[in-house]
Formats: structure tokens, C-alpha cells, sequence
């Protein structure tokens, strides 16, 4: 009986395996119904992030910041973490989280784009640390820049794709205007 049963339960699996599964949008992605909340930092990540109130951002919430960058100006994946934590009174906001929220937000608006829609969330003016350039966005550092020198900015190539850079970025820092 058990053996029957084992066998059974592996013909269901292998019939399971094939079985299409509907991959979620972008913009499925982004709209989760979740709410920001603050949580203590785990005990395995004191020792990199430090103690205290971290948060944990949502994706709605970054993109909702980004749709709302004005024209000329440019952001930095830092100055919206500390501006949220500001904002909820948490000591940090999870860095983490934040990089994959802001990678679902470009992700997003390159979907809507490939569909027709013109006013997406200017992710490319969102930057990473000291102005580089993110290699993690739709297309990569070139895709990215190109994006860029279309908004008027200058790119400064480096060595490597990693150490691109926007031009005088500090001079088009948005204030931080949480949305």
C-alpha cells in the first residue's frame, strides 16, 4: 500500500512539474498590499547594519518616490533609505530590501514602457552610492547611461561598468519629499 502510494504521489509530481505556471508582472510585483513596518535588526546582521530599529520599505512606497523625481534632478538609493528612516523614526532602513524594491520599480517601468505607456518612474535618476551607475537595472550600465544622457546628464566611464558615474551628480540631488 505505502509503496503504491509512494509511486502515485511521483507520477503526480513529474504531471505537476509540466504543468504552465502564470509568471507575475512587473507591476504584480510591485503592488503586494503590504505596509512599511519596523522590525529589530536580526542578531546575525548586528555586527555589519549595528543594533536598533531597521525598516522595511515597500515596493509601492520606492516607486511612488521615484514617479515623483522632477525632470533635472537625480536621487541615490542612500538618500531615499535615510529619508524613510527618517520619516518612520527607525535608526535605518534596510538596505537590502530597498536594492530589491528599487530593481522591481525599474523593472516595472520598463514593462509598462514595452506596453505604450510614456509616463513611468524615472528609475535611471535613481543612483547608487558616490553616483555609480546601477548594473543591476533593465540593460545594464549602458542601457542605464544612455538613459541618463538623454535627461541631459554626463556619464564618466571608469575602468569597469562599476565604476561609472554621473558627472557633478551632488549638484542635481533632489531634496528628499517623501510621496
Amino acid at each position: 500500500m505505502l509503496s503504491g502510494m509512494f509511486f502515485l504521489y511521483i507520477g503526480l509530481t513529474k504531471f505537476i512539474d509540466k504543468m504552465p505556471v502564470k509568471k507575475k508582472s512587473w507591476r504584480e510585483k510591485l503592488y503586494t498590499g503590504r505596509k512599511p513596518k519596523l522590525v529589530e535588526v536580526p542578531k546575525k546582521w548586528i555586527k555589519t547594519l549595528g543594533r536598533g530599529k531597521m525598516l522595511i520599505l515597500t515596493p509601492e512606497l520606492v516607486y511612488s518616490y521615484v514617479k515623483a523625481l522632477p525632470d533635472g534632478k537625480l536621487s541615490t538609493i542612500n538618500n531615499i533609505r535615510d529619508g524613510y528612516a527618517g520619516i518612520y523614526k527607525a535608526d535605518f532602513t534596510c538596505p537590502v530590501s530597498t536594492g530589491i524594491f528599487m530593481w522591481i520599480c525599474a523593472n516595472c517601468a520598463e514593462e509598462e514602457k514595452a506596453h505604450g505607456v510614456k509616463n513611468v518612474a524615472p528609475y535611471w535618476r535613481v543612483l547608487k552610492e558616490g553616483g555609480k551607475l546601477n548594473t543591476k537595472y533593465p540593460g545594464g550600465v549602458k542601457h542605464h547611461a544612455a538613459l541618463l544622457e538623454k535627461d541631459g546628464f554626463t556619464v564618466v566611464k571608469g575602468k569597469t561598468e562599476f565604476s561609472w558615474t554621473v558627472k557633478d551628480f551632488e549638484k542635481h540631488l533632489a531634496a528628499f519629499k517623501p510621496v
